[in-house]
Formats: structure tokens, sequence, C-alpha cells
């Protein structure tokens, strides 16, 4: 009795394919879950506590009033990152008025002990009457990202 892997010569044509196409998706597999199980163990032993962080969203009349706004709110640690959203459209009511223009969101990701002093700071800063400036708390995300945040902007 042998034990192992049959020779090619006591293979038929098919079953040597077959066996070759079986070794091949198998090491191609243990990377995959490999990387899938490593990521899942990273998310799983890092914690978070819903609403410890915030996505703040700002409308601006251009690209540059966003970028000097986004530009400010991380170099002032208010934020740790701003995505500037471009050509959004917003139709508003403003003096009795219905509005329609084009402009460019900002998405900020900050800890909600931080909304405060940046609302502060879009409102000192930015060229409309009534800036926008509101906040969702964070319940759940990417827990290594959300560790960053929190390293990024200091309580």
């Amino acid at each position: 009795m042998r034990i192992g892997l049959p020779s090619a010569e006591t293979l038929q044509g098919g079953s040597f394919k077959a066996l070759v196409v079986t070794v091949l998706l198998s090491v191609f597999m243990f990377q995959l879950l490999r990387t899938v199980g490593l990521r899942a163990f990273s998310m799983a032993s890092e914690t978070y506590t819903s609403g410890t962080h915030s996505a703040a969203f700002v409308t601006c009349p251009n690209d540059t009033v966003a970028r000097d706004l986004a530009r400010g709110i991380v170099e002032k640690k208010l934020a740790a990152c701003v995505n500037i959203v471009p050509a959004i459209k917003s139709v508003y009511e403003w003096q009795g008025k219905i509005e329609e223009d084009n402009e460019v969101l900002l998405m900020i990701k900050t800890r909600s002990s931080k909304v405060p002093a940046l609302a502060e700071y879009v409102r000192s800063n930015h060229p409309y009457e009534v800036a926008e400036v509101i906040s969702l708390p964070i319940d759940q995300g990417n827990p290594p990202y959300l560790k960053w945040i929190g390293d990024i902007v200091p309580e």
C-alpha cells in the first residue's frame, strides 16, 4: 500500500488537471483566508465606545474656501481628516426665498468633544452669514481607523 499523491502516470488526464487546480486553489485560498482572518482579528481586538467620535458636515461656496477650511481644521487638530466632496447642489430657503446653489461639502472626522471648537473655528473663518456645521456621532466603524482619529485629535 502506497500513501501520498499518485504519480502523473497513474492519473488520467482529467484527474491530474483536477489535482493541480485543487492544489493551486488551496494555496491561494490559504492566503486569502489568512488575510481575512488577520483583519477580523484586528477589528475584534480593538474596542470602541459608541459616540466617542463624530462625522461633521460643512458646506462651502467653492473649492478655495473648502480647501482653506479643511487645511486649517486639520492643522489645528480639530479633526484627523477632512474629505472635500465637490459639486453638490443645495436647495434651501433663505430670507423667504427658495435658493439653489452649487457648493462643496466638507466631511470631517473628529472627536465628539471637539465639535464645539470645530463649529467655532468654522463660524470664525467661513464667508457665509450662517455657516452649516452639523455633526452625527459615529456609532460603529473600523476600530483601527477610529483609534487613528483619536491618536491624531487630542482630548
